[in-house]
Order: structure tokens, then C-alpha cells, then sequence
């Protein structure tokens, strides 16, 4: 199998803990090739959906802390997404319009016979904030909006909440509302851009405390430990990037609930991998881009998520 890798540029990954890169040493481990493309080597040439695409090789052995963990094969070659066995778009956010037109690309680089995954329809369809809104019985109080009026009315009635805007990842943007919060109209005027710009309020929840659970699905299954990102002292976000610290646990009852109630409906809509964000009993996110913590996972559980994911990848491309 020859896989295709729509990513971010390889020195900006940092592969000892990068989950693209696992996924690729799982994929070459049994057997298959590697190739890389970036969003914007992605074009259409007289109808046909193109890569300007480089094959690589995993250096054995090599400093995962280093940038020679892996080596060009040959020289950039164009090729069309048809050609590749399987194509992984994994390029991390903003979920911005060159990435809608790369979603655009790869649905028709579909059409044409590519095997994409996720499918650039379902990334398009699954932005990673509001897809939760489809899912509400598994959902804290949530309100979407850029009207200020609104927002302060939702914070007047539930006292302690959460907003951040729809395109952030990592934990940015997002900020905490308690109910003697000073700022309030000043954290709402900047989020929404003085009510041109729609985020998202959500009811605070303690659980945060315990952790911003990650559970991954892969094939519409969960995957049998959870991701708890535990926030620092005094702060809000557990993810990583702003300095949670990751704990590995067994999936709780309700965990397994969510995702078996959830998996199946996203698998069918071409994710075959999502990670659900899950703080208590409720779902926070629906990631669906570049989902991660697979290294984190097997370090602390000895479970082998990327070969998990590259024997369903195998299965979904019929191998």
C-alpha cells in the first residue's frame, strides 16, 4: 500500500510525540510506503486532482528529538490522488477557506477514485466546535452566537461559563466567565469582535478538574483508553499545548456510551478517525482535522494506537 500524507511541513513536526509521524512508522512497519504532500501542493490540472508529492524514508534507529528521523526518496513528482492507495489529510488548523478548498479538492479527487480518510466532504461537514451541537443529549447548555445580548444573558442565567471562538485549537481564545467576572463585556466585545464574529458559551464544567478526556474513535470504534489531560494549577484548559499534563485511563462506562453511540454515525459519514473531547459526561469537541494522542496513549498503556489505525486503514481500503 502507498500512502500519501497531506500534512504540515515535516520540520515543523515534533515527531517524538506527533501522531502523523506514528501513524507513518506503524504503516512502514508493516510494509507499506510513505509519500507527503502539503495543502498547498494540491491543484487541479484539466479537471484532474493533483499532488506535488515527495516519497520518504523512516531513518531506523534515528533521534525522534532530531529532524533526521526521515529522508526524501527521490525527488518531488506529480501524481494524482488516484494513483495512491490511500490519502490521510492531516493538516492541523486553522480550519480557514484555503483549507475549504482543499476539502473541495479532495471530494473530487474522490470522485475521480481516490480513497481519502478522513473524507473532504466529512471534514468540511464536521467543524470541530459545532458538530457537538448535533449531539445535544450528550452536551452540556451551549449557545452559539455573535450576539453579545445573547451571551451575556446566557452567562446572567448559568453564572459560570466557558466561550472560545469556533476556529481555535490548542486551547486558544478560550477563556473562563465566573460569576464576578470584571471583563465580561470586554472578553465578549474581543471574542466577537464587537458581534461580527460568532463563538461559542458553554456552562462551566467542574469536571475539568479530573481532565479534558481525548477518546479516540478509529473506525467508529473506541479505542479501550482515554486521553484525561489534566490542567495545570489554576487553569482552565487541559490541553496540552497550554501545558495540561496527559494521564492514560481505561474508558468509563459513559465514556464508552458517547463513543458507541457516536462512532457508528460518524463512520458512516467517512471519518474513520475522530477524537472526541470529553470533560465529565459531556462532549465538548468533535475533532475531526488532525486528531492525536496516540503516542501519549501507547507510551502509558503499552496499546499500539497507530497499528490499531494502520490495520484499519488496511481494512478500509480493502487490504
Amino acid at each position: 500500500m502507498h500512502v500519501l500524507f497531506v500534512i504540515d511541513p515535516l520540520p515543523s513536526l515534533k515527531a517524538y510525540k506527533d501522531t502523523s509521524v506514528a501513524m507513518m512508522r506503524a504503516l512502514v512497519a508493516r510494509g507499506h510506503a510513505i509519500s507527503v504532500a502539503y495543502q498547498g501542493g494540491l491543484y487541479i490540472d484539466e479537471g484532474v486532482v493533483m499532488a506535488e508529492a515527495m516519497g520518504i524514508d523512516l531513518v531506523p534507529g534515528a533521534d525522534l528529538h532530531e529532524h533526521s528521523w526521515w529522508q526524501a526518496r527521490g525527488s518531488v513528482q506529480e501524481a494524482r490522488l488516484s494513483e495512491f492507495d490511500a490519502v490521510l489529510m492531516r493538516k492541523d488548523p486553522p480550519f480557514d477557506m484555503e483549507y475549504v478548498y482543499a476539502s473541495h479538492l479532495l471530494e473530487y479527487a474522490q470522485a475521480q477514485g481516490a480513497r481519502v480518510f478522513n473524507s473532504g466532504a466529512a471534514l468540511r461537514n464536521h467543524p470541530e466546535k459545532l458538530a457537538i451541537t448535533e449531539f445535544s443529549s450528550f452536551t452540556a447548555p451551549t449557545l452559539v452566537t455573535r450576539n453579545v445580548v445573547r451571551l451575556r444573558a446566557f452567562h446572567a442565567k448559568h453564572r459560570d461559563v466557558v466561550v472560545k471562538p469556533l476556529d481555535g485549537m490548542g486551547g486558544t481564545g478560550i477563556f473562563r466567565l465566573q460569576p464576578d467576572e470584571h471583563n465580561l463585556s470586554s472578553i465578549l466585545e474581543m471574542l466577537t469582535d464587537f458581534g461580527t464574529r460568532t463563538i461559542m458559551a458553554q456552562r462551566y464544567i467542574p469536571e475539568i478538574v479530573n481532565g479534558d478526556k481525548r477518546i479516540l474513535l478509529i473506525a467508529g470504534q473506541p479505542v479501550p483508553y482515554v486521553l484525561a489531560r489534566i490542567p495545570l494549577a489554576g487553569e482552565t484548559r487541559g490541553n496540552l499545548a497550554a501545558g495540561g499534563r496527559g494521564v492514560a485511563r481505561e474508558l468509563t462506562a459513559r465514556d464508552r456510551e458517547i463513543a458507541e453511540t457516536i462512532g457508528p454515525q460518524l463512520v458512516e459519514r467517512g471519518l474513520l478517525l475522530v477524537g472526541l473531547d470529553v470533560i465529565g459526561d459531556y462532549v465538548t469537541e468533535i475533532n475531526v482535522t488532525s486528531p492525536t494522542c496516540f503516542v501519549e496513549i501507547t507510551e502509558q498503556t503499552g496499546y499500539d494506537v497507530a497499528d490499531h489505525f494502520a490495520a484499519a486503514l488496511e481494512h478500509a481500503v480493502g487490504i
